[in-house]
């Protein structure tokens, strides 16, 4: 069992509650909405997707997360929602499905915090139907240069803080690298450049297939 952020999993739905009543929602409603058929959902955390895929009438999800303190509360929240969702313990460098299983797959905030980023999305799209689709939402490095060096300086305490997450990773460009083909993809700047905050402002949206 992974160790993991019990501090990090207690404080998360209070931290970003004034965040998902606002901007998140219709973040939220698009990524989600715009699954189809069998659908995964990596790093899950406490569940704030599982509310959207109720109201896009999706049926057949499975959601994966490694830490054991963030598993509990998503199970909490399904159980208060009344839905089906299978809910498994596993990384997202060591998916337990076969190849070609699912037609969508979807991350958010992920990808900052696995331990192997090039591995994790490589089983993406294993995962994946050649015709499936990567749904994703993911804060990222900046472009300039300047605040790129901020990110690269500040992300030895903000890891320790964010429960592992890296604030510095140009996931764009990592997840072409990993075999995809970014269909939409837009990059958002969806909170105020204020600190702490600011280390994680630059954020992209999109949707890519395998390649």
């Amino acid at each position: 069992m992974a160790e993991g952020h019990k501090w990090f999993a207690a404080i998360y739905d209070r931290m970003t509650a004034s965040d998902e009543r606002t901007v998140m929602k219709n973040i939220r409603s698009h990524l989600v909405g715009g699954a189809r058929g069998r659908t995964l959902e990596i790093g899950a955390g406490t569940g704030a997707n599982f509310p959207y895929y109720k109201e896009a009438g999706i049926e057949v999800v499975i959601a994966t997360e490694p830490d054991p303190f963030m598993l509990e509360r998503a199970r909490r929240k399904l159980k208060e929602l009344g839905l089906s969702i299978e809910l498994r313990q596993a990384s997202a460098e060591d998916l337990p499905f076969e190849d070609s299983s699912f037609d969508t797959v979807i991350s958010m905030w992920v990808m900052c915090t696995v331990g192997d980023l090039q591995r994790s999305l490589s089983e993406v799209r294993r995962v994946l139907r050649p015709s499936g689709q990567f749904r994703f939402y993911e804060h990222v490095r900046f472009n300039n240069r300047l605040a790129a060096l901020m990110q690269d300086i500040a992300t030895p305490v903000w890891r320790w803080l964010g429960a592992g997450c890296h604030p510095n990773r140009d996931l764009g460009s990592a997840i072409q690298d990993a075999g995809f083909l970014l269909s939409e993809f837009q990059r958002l700047y969806p909170f105020p450049p204020i600190p702490p905050i600011c280390v994680t402002q630059p954020h992209i949206l999109g949707v890519a297939y395998p390649r």
